[in-house]
């Protein structure tokens, strides 16, 4: 399993957009990567400008593929105008132990 963590901020003034772009980003996710076993978007309550996306993968080649994928090269292409690229925190896991209950689906 592959795990990430992303972080980024939005842009001033852009924050309803954003929202509706991320979870139309987590419902295309959702319906056309059965690589992706968990993806979830968070914001921070202590920074509400501040995203953080949980990703895991089945494998290299799922998570590979969601780069690949039109929804993800349509974020990509308007990332810019809604976030603020100078800000992007990518960290790639490796899982040491832990288990996820059913009821946090």
């Amino acid at each position: 399993m592959n795990t990430a963590i992303a972080r980024f901020s939005v842009l001033e003034g852009k924050e309803e957009e954003a929202l509706a772009v991320l979870r139309k980003m987590v419902s295309a996710v959702q319906a056309n990567e059965p690589g992706a076993l968990a993806y979830i978007c968070h914001r921070s309550r202590q920074n509400p400008s501040e995203i953080v996306f949980f990703e895991v993968y089945r494998n290299d080649e799922a998570s590979r593929a969601h780069g690949e994928t039109p929804h993800m090269r349509e974020f990509a292409a308007n990332f810019a105008q809604i976030f603020d690229a100078s800000q992007v925190k990518i960290d790639l896991l490796e899982r040491v132990d832990g288990f996820v209950r059913a009821e946090a689906g």
